[in-house]
């Protein structure tokens, strides 16, 4: 192991350590996008393999483009997809967002997905990307799996009535309450309901000395979970980009498109 890979911390390491940490959420497949992050200076992306393409080769190649700017990966998986949380970890991701989690047992699930025995049930290989092809020793392999992050996603009412037992899992370290799927659950109900849920998953959270994880818009909505006490903050690419794109499409706001063709 060279110097540089042993001083650099984990995402885990800094969390404990108190630091707040920004991350960009892309759906889209763009190497160019993980290292423009990279570049920018956040500290993680987000590859979401649930609404958007779990191709591993193209995701192999995102992951080698944030390793050269020294950007962590977190993929978030489907619903129990404990095959595809391994090929993720094996080619080096930091670690793995768990959508649907009601319950302490899915919690469970979702660790053991993640880690090797005895905590987990992890395939062990040390021959894969994240082995270094081999040449890291085994029990340094599963030492380094150890600062793996685990983030349970909180979606539906349920989720956020036993957010305390979820949380207080062994293995997990991060909860995202996932604001549209929880809205879907309640059959789109007024916002200060939604807002609710989320106040409470976020508090039990808290309360067990866990990170909350909050994907925001925009820097408005960065500021607003900083002061909630979000240590991961989230941008939504999509919704950021969007936002850009339409901005540029009617610089001048309403009325100011009559010299358009």
């Amino acid at each position: 192991m060279t110097a540089a890979r042993a001083e650099r911390r984990s995402l885990k390491q800094r969390l404990a350590a108190g630091e707040r940490l920004y991350g960009a959420l892309l759906r889209l497949p763009s190497e160019t996008l993980v290292e423009m992050a990279g570049v920018a200076g956040l500290d993680y992306v987000v590859i979401d393999c649930e609404h958007g393409p779990a191709d591993m080769a193209v995701l192999q190649h995102h992951l080698t483009a944030a390793a050269a700017q020294g950007i962590d990966v977190l993929v978030r998986v489907g619903t129990a997809e404990p095959a595809l949380a391994l090929r993720c970890l094996d080619l080096g991701a930091a670690g793995i967002i768990h959508p649907h989690i009601d319950s302490a047992q899915d919690a469970q699930r979702a660790v053991a997905a993640v880690h090797y025995p005895p905590l987990g049930t992890r395939g062990f290989a040390t021959y894969s990307r994240a082995g270094r092809f081999g040449t890291v020793p085994a029990a340094e392999h599963v030492a380094a799996s150890r600062d793996t992050l685990v983030v349970a996603m909180i979606e539906t009412a349920r989720a956020c009535a036993d957010a305390a037992e979820i949380v207080a899992t062994q293995g997990v370290d991060a909860v995202l309450v996932g604001p549209a799927d929880l809205a879907a659950d309640c059959a789109f109900p007024a916002q200060d309901v939604v807002d609710g849920l989320i106040a409470t998953a976020h508090r039990a959270t808290h309360m067990v000395g866990r990170a909350v994880m909050t994907i925001v818009p925009g820097a408005d909505g960065a500021r607003a979970a900083e002061r909630a006490g979000s240590q991961l903050v989230l941008y939504n690419m999509t919704q950021v980009l969007m936002d850009t794109f339409r901005s540029l499409a009617a610089p001048g706001g309403p009325g100011q498109d009559l010299g358009r063709p």
